[in-house]
């Protein structure tokens, strides 16, 4: 009877600590109601839909600002952090603190350790972005995205120093034809308008820049969510805005500072002044493109607190075929063989990474079968007793 007990406490405190953790459970999610499994899939839905909307929007504004006469890589590397004011009424609907697990986190690290945190991930946040502001400038909109599909297999590559992600053959696979897929860019002569007006060296620095920025993002959301497992510990709504504000206020501190440093901002009223669809276009150019990152971010973030950086990356991924169909459209980019063949393959990688997924939600709804079948022979012969 003393077993029963020890084994009951057991159970327990197993079932508290996963309650209280920040890292959600597969095992655990198939033991709540039906009704808190519908709200899960709605809710990593909506963070999808957010993910893919702004990353569409922002980055189509983002080549637009450039395609029409603009040219500071600060303003643009500026309009894809400023946007953070506009998340503050979020905080006024966000969840109310549970004082349950507020005492169970009395010993998160002091407040110094979060504003190195920010910093860190701020700078890093501005460097990203610059470097993809620069990707943007000198490469047709359709071969950026592409590109940027490189992304997923970074993320994968620091998810398993960082975050412990196993690799599988279908992520190795994953990984082979994303890279493949980015690399068969750099070796095509595009004849897009927009490739005529820049040099070969442009282009290259354009997909250097991109490459790196790629992997400086998969770095950054890695770190995002080791954060949130070691120091944050909190999966609330008020702990992704807090990450969000604050490395983003780091993050627009230094563009300001890179714009005021480069000179760049006393061109920006000639800019302005110049740009071909106008003065109220080019403002409202730079405040939609700075809202598509802000409900980007917002649907980037939520997806890694609540699943994973790679499953994030993931979904980033899935938005590849949708923004070089808008770039044939708007920007009349030649979608030629090889961006085609590259396009493929990187959805095939997306969708091999997605079966692997799968893979691993069917073993993990099995294992916690196998869970509850035992708790429960153990709760059938302790009635028996």
């Amino acid at each position: 009877m003393g077993e029963t007990r020890e084994l009951q406490l057991q159970v327990m405190g197993y079932e508290a600590k996963e309650e209280n953790s920040g890292e959600p459970d597969a095992g655990h999610q198939s033991t709540v109601p039906q009704i808190r499994g519908r709200i899960w899939w709605i809710q990593m839905g909506v963070y999808s839909f957010f993910l893919l909307s702004g990353q569409t929007v922002a980055t189509l504004l983002g080549r637009l600002y450039f395609d029409k006469g603009g040219n500071s890589k600060w303003m643009s590397t500026f309009v894809q952090l400023a946007g953070f004011p506009l998340l503050l009424p979020f905080y006024c609907i966000s969840l109310p603190k549970n004082p349950t697990t507020d005492s169970i986190h009395m010993d998160r690290p002091p407040a110094l350790t979060f504003a190195l945190l920010y910093v860190s991930l701020g700078i890093l946040l501005a460097g990203d972005c610059l470097l993809y502001s620069y990707g943007l400038s000198y490469l047709p909109v359709s071969t950026y995205s592409l590109i940027c599909a490189s992304q997923l297999g970074f993320n994968a590559l620091f998810s398993f120093f960082l975050n412990a992600q196993k690799f599988t053959p279908f992520i190795v696979n994953s990984l082979v034809l994303l890279t493949i897929s980015s690399a068969l860019l750099v070796f095509q002569t595009d004849d897009s308008s927009d490739s005529k007006k820049i040099s070969k060296e442009k282009y290259i620095t354009g997909f250097l820049c991109t490459v790196l920025a790629s992997a400086g993002y998969a770095l950054l959301i890695s770190l995002t969510q080791l954060a949130f497992r070691k120091i944050i510990k909190r999966n609330t709504m008020r702990a992704m805005l807090d990450l969000i504000i604050y490395q983003s206020i780091v993050a627009t501190c230094v563009a300001v500072a890179g714009l005021f440093a480069s000179g760049e901002w006393k061109d920006l009223k000639k800019e302005m002044e110049g740009y071909e669809l106008g003065k109220i276009s080019y403002l409202m150019t730079l405040i939609w493109t700075a809202a598509g990152w802000d409900v980007f971010s917002i649907g980037a973030v939520g997806l890694i607190f609540d699943v994973s950086s790679l499953f994030s990356n993931v979904i980033s991924t899935l938005g590849l075929p949708i923004i070089p169909v808008l770039a044939l459209v708007f920007f009349h980019d030649k979608l030629d063989g090889v961006k085609v063949i590259a396009m493929l393959l990187a959805v095939w990688g997306f969708v091999s990474y997605m079966y692997q997924h799968y893979l691993d939600d069917s073993k993990s709804k099995a294992e916690s079968g196998n869970v509850d079948q035992v708790s429960q022979a153990s709760t059938s012969k302790e009635v028996d007793r």
